[in-house]
């Protein structure tokens, strides 16, 4: 069974700067993701609705395109978020990890016959 993520909500404010830190500051957007340890196709969104001029959904009053009001997430879930995903990521690597040794194991074996 795949983990799914929780999809996190950005705050107006988050999401302007995460965009000025690539057009004014010329970072990178692998280099802007991998800071604010968000994805870089997200990033990538929110810089080509800038220059188009186009404001992502809940950047005006904190409102989503469905007028439903989201409230403001506390700093207690954002980081419960960035840990899930740190968890999720670590568990893949260590999943990876396994494979490899198992695999590398097998073939030392072949290779004392």
């Amino acid at each position: 069974m795949k983990e799914r993520l929780p999809r996190e909500v950005f705050t107006a404010e988050f999401r302007q700067q995460a965009v000025e830190m690539i057009l004014r500051e010329g970072l990178s957007i692998a280099e802007a993701a991998r800071r604010l340890a968000i994805s870089p196709k997200t990033l990538t969104n929110w810089v080509g609705m800038a220059k188009r001029g186009i404001l992502p959904k809940g950047t005006t009053n904190n409102a989503t395109a469905g007028g439903r009001r989201r409230r403001e997430v506390t700093d207690e879930e954002s980081e419960l978020s960035r840990l899930r995903r740190e968890n999720a990521e670590l568990r893949m690597e260590r999943d990876i990890l396994k494979k490899s040794a198992a695999y590398f194991a097998s073939e030392s074996l072949r290779g004392t016959r």
